[in-house]
């Protein structure tokens, strides 16, 4: 019975190691022509123009989704903005309300649905 095993799953482990040698080895290089391309950034990576409301908050007039969202939460944990009742809701100041709609809490899941407007599409 332990021929079986070793059979059977020694083989599996010799052909998987097999099948990622020759993965590795049909890499492209990256040199020459194929490392000057680059790509440029997709999705929430890609920087879009924001709206003047969030452009005052932020100070640029284009930025990522991601790196909005980064500095939003970097600027409600500065300046201590998460209700210590209940942290998953935002108590907005008079900042924080120009890009949230003028809410006076925001839950933390509503962040991103209220700074979507913001993106300004091209």
């Amino acid at each position: 019975m332990a021929s079986f095993y070793t059979r059977v799953f020694g083989a599996g482990r010799t052909v998987l190691m097999a099948a990622a040698e020759s993965a590795a080895a049909a890499k492209i290089p990256t040199s020459g022509a194929a490392a000057a391309v680059e790509r440029r950034p997709l999705g929430i990576m890609k920087p879009m123009q924001v709206s003047p409301a969030l452009n005052d908050f932020l100070g640029v007039p284009e930025a990522a989704r991601s790196d909005v969202m980064k500095k939003v939460w970097d600027y409600i944990k500065l300046h201590n903005l998460q209700n210590p009742s209940n942290r998953r809701e935002i108590l907005c100041d008079d900042k924080l309300k120009t890009i949230f709609d003028g809410k006076e809490k925001v839950g933390m899941l509503e962040i991103a649905k209220l700074l979507s407007p913001h993106f300004i599409k091209q």
